[in-house]
């Protein structure tokens, strides 16, 4: 993989901790796949876990996007922290954090409900309740999860 610098350094946000920062704010991702020069776009859901440097996203068995990753599972990602268009400036101000990493999907069923728990404290402003009602045995047994290792981050920014 050929590696770029940012044009402007400026704008680069290299600190981690800003990373996470942007990371643990949102509750979506959006992912760009390819395969055979054709590529696809999805927006997901996400939890994830610092210390394991992965995300984790839930999905149906069938579909695109799993036709799609069992062709090609490397994936590149972002999270934007949208601040809005800036009148009279002709610009945006945001925070991104970009990411490159390979997709897997779990089997074991611990993972899979860290991961729930995960995906649950990520997006509930309450989650004690919702993870009592959703992480199940059952559902645990039946959810696809897809875990992306990264391999890759970075961040940029435009203050305006």
């Amino acid at each position: 993989m050929q590696t770029y610098h940012m044009r402007r350094s400026d704008k680069a946000i290299t600190d981690p901790t800003e990373w996470q920062a942007i990371i643990t704010k949102q509750k979506y991702m959006t992912l760009a796949l390819a395969v055979e020069n054709e590529p696809y776009l999805v927006t997901l859901s996400y939890g994830y876990d610092a210390e394991a440097h992965c995300f984790y996203f839930h999905c149906g068995m069938e579909g695109r996007k799993m036709d799609y990753w069992r062709q090609n599972p490397v994936v590149w990602g972002q999270i934007l922290e949208d601040h809005g268009y800036l009148n009279g400036k002709c610009s945006h101000a945001f925070r991104t954090v970009q990411f490159r990493g390979t997709v897997t999907f779990l089997e074991d069923l611990e993972e899979k409900r860290r991961a729930l728990n995960l995906m649950i404290d990520q997006l509930e402003p309450h989650p004690a309740a919702v993870k009592q009602q959703q992480v199940t045995d059952k559902s645990v047994a039946r959810v696809t999860i897809g875990k992306i290792t990264v391999e890759f981050m970075g961040g940029r920014q435009n203050k305006g």
